[in-house]
């Protein structure tokens, strides 16, 4: 139970939390009420850098989720021009992530990062289907030990201003495994290999490296839900 409570913190968000409890002290001695709305910000932002640990399905085929969120979209998509894929619609699943949401991001298969580009862009709302071709981005190309190929792709969105990216081209990855986080609302796009049918649907929400996105062993077509 109290591992539940006392979830781990990523690295990164010691030093924003230090910067945040300093500010606190600084409004507590202005004005007692502004001390206590620090207070809440600092808690707030160690809330936000939270890395829980997952259980990550293994068995091949399975496709994860990269982020803890809402299943924005599914739709055809060409993959970012500068990971040189071929420029054909692959189903793109946009997960979307709120303040409120764990912001470390997952491989979703195993395998090698072919490439990884970075390109700098505007910071339109997340959720928006024109943040995956106008915002700020990261884009990670992979391959599968079966030679499956899939982009992951990293959006800032409407208040996040850093993309952080953790692995290297050639590295070897495997599902589940942390590769980066985005702060502060964003957005994670990941394009299936042509012929995969999502098992997720739009509103669904995902938990970063436990949902299943797709099953590439699996002939079940696109599924459909409704809200109950």
């Amino acid at each position: 139970m109290l591992d539940r409570i006392l979830v781990p913190i990523h690295r990164e968000g010691w030093r924003f939390a230090g910067l945040f409890a300093l500010a606190t002290l600084l409004l507590w001695w202005l004005w007692t009420p502004l001390g206590w709305l620090g207070l809440i910000a600092t808690l707030w932002c160690i809330y936000f850098f939270r890395d829980p640990p997952r259980v990550t399905p293994i068995r091949p085929g399975l496709v994860v989720a990269p982020a803890d969120g809402v299943v924005q979209s599914i739709e055809p998509a060409v993959p970012p021009a500068e990971l040189g894929m071929p420029a054909l619609p692959l189903t793109r699943i946009g997960i979307f992530m709120n303040v409120f949401d764990v912001h470390v991001n997952r491989m979703p298969v195993d395998g090698t990062v072919l490439s990884l580009s970075y390109r700098p862009g505007k910071f339109f709302n997340a959720s928006l289907d024109k943040a995956s071709e106008f915002n700020e981005r990261q884009s990670v190309r992979l391959r599968t030990p079966e030679g499956q190929e899939f982009a992951v792709v990293q959006i800032a969105g409407l208040v996040a201003r850093r993309i952080r990216c953790d692995i290297e081209a050639d590295q070897s990855v495997r599902a589940g495994e942390r590769f980066g986080l985005i702060r502060f609302g964003s957005r994670v796009d990941v394009y299936l290999p042509e012929g995969t049918a999502p098992l997720v649907v739009v509103g669904q929400r995902s938990v970063a490296g436990e949902t299943v996105l797709a099953d590439l062993q699996s002939n079940e077509p696109m599924r459909r839900g409704e809200m109950r």
